[in-house]
């Protein structure tokens, strides 16, 4: 069994699926391999290690960094979760596009979204744990966020009744609001 990668409907966003090996014991499976992640183009080193917890019905995003951008792989280890990846590239042909997909603790799979996308994720199941390895240092000057429900973006959450959101996350612009210093 080899890793497995997937392009998207934005070539840059791929759905990682790692080699799982299991028996009446458990299983076993790499989180992350810098070579063999480089061998699907993944050569950036990550530098910093995040996990949430979050309860059902919590949206976290849309986030990203415009100083100290950051490269994310993001997997799930317990629970499930829809992330979802938004291109805010300048000049892409994929801009304001976004990709969604369910990455759980029973699929194992991860996306690897690159700098240049804002990201967020919704809580479909009781609770999530969600790991997501960063290819820069968090830097809270360099923060920024679009709105989760910009209509412009379309993003489908399979959201049932009004996602739990924190203050920030209510109050970020539109994309067609955001400085262009702001983008990539």
């Amino acid at each position: 069994m080899s890793l497995k990668a997937t392009a998207t409907t934005i070539p840059d966003v791929l759905i990682i699926e790692p080699p799982v090996f299991g028996d009446h014991r458990g299983f076993f499976m790499e989180m992350y391999h810098a070579e063999k992640y480089a061998a699907l183009g993944i050569e950036k080193p990550f530098v910093q290690d995040n996990r949430s917890h979050s309860g059902k019905g919590i949206l976290r995003g849309l986030h990203y960094q415009i100083e100290s951008p950051q490269c994310k792989l993001v997997s799930v280890l317990d629970g499930e979760i829809f992330d979802v990846a938004v291109d805010i590239r300048k000049g892409s042909p994929t801009f304001g596009k976004w990709v969604g997909v369910y990455l759980s603790s029973e699929n194992k799979r991860q996306l690897y979204i690159p700098e240049g996308f804002a990201h967020g994720f919704y809580v479909v199941s009781e609770a999530a744990d969600v790991l997501y390895k960063c290819t820069d240092l968090y830097n809270p000057s360099g923060e920024r966020g679009v709105l989760w429900s910009d209509p412009a973006i379309g993003v489908e959450w399979p959201i049932e009744g009004q996602p739990a959101l924190s203050e920030k996350d209510t109050v970020y612009p539109l994309l067609a609001d955001v400085p262009e210093i702001d983008l990539f």
